[in-house]
């Protein structure tokens, strides 16, 4: 939010300050998810690359790229949009311990603040959060794989 608060207030070294001290927590928070979808993108694509319509738009004449884009990428990134969307939830609950040793002030910290204090009340209102947006995202994982490869869609 002080992103937001300097750019709304006209004062741009404070966004930018605020930027760079949101960079260390970032890759702390991204490094893992992002090293998981990383290698489920290139053993997805591996396997996709020895498929026989790719070898059979090689034969046509198609550009790499032509190829890499319509054939490999689009048939690979089913996996990946699923990584993504049950990564989604482990980022939810990094952002506790990443908050916490960060002195951030978030819904992180929050949260763990009323595990300390034994807040039951504020535990299960933020549970309840976090499993419903949970729930959102799987099921926008699930309504993208419609628009991603056509032959999931449904009847």
């Amino acid at each position: 939010m002080y992103v937001l608060d300097g750019l709304i207030t006209g004062n741009p070294a404070a966004s930018w300050d605020a930027i760079m001290h949101l960079l260390l927590p970032a890759i702390a928070l991204g490094s893992i998810p992002l090293a998981i979808i990383v290698r489920i993108t290139r053993a997805s694509v591996l396997d996709v690359v020895h498929e026989d319509y790719v070898r059979t738009a090689e034969a046509k004449g198609l550009h790499e790229r032509t190829i890499t884009r319509r054939h490999v990428l689009r048939n690979a990134l089913l996996p990946v949009v699923t990584i993504i969307g049950l990564q989604a939830g482990l980022l939810l609950s990094g952002a506790i311990l990443t908050e916490t040793v960060f002195a951030f002030d978030g819904v992180g910290r929050f949260i763990y603040e009323a595990i300390t204090n034994r807040d039951y009340a504020v535990l299960q209102g933020f549970i309840l959060v976090i499993a419903a947006l949970y729930v959102i995202v799987n099921l926008l994982v699930d309504v993208s794989y419609g628009f991603i490869d056509p032959r999931v869609r449904m009847q």
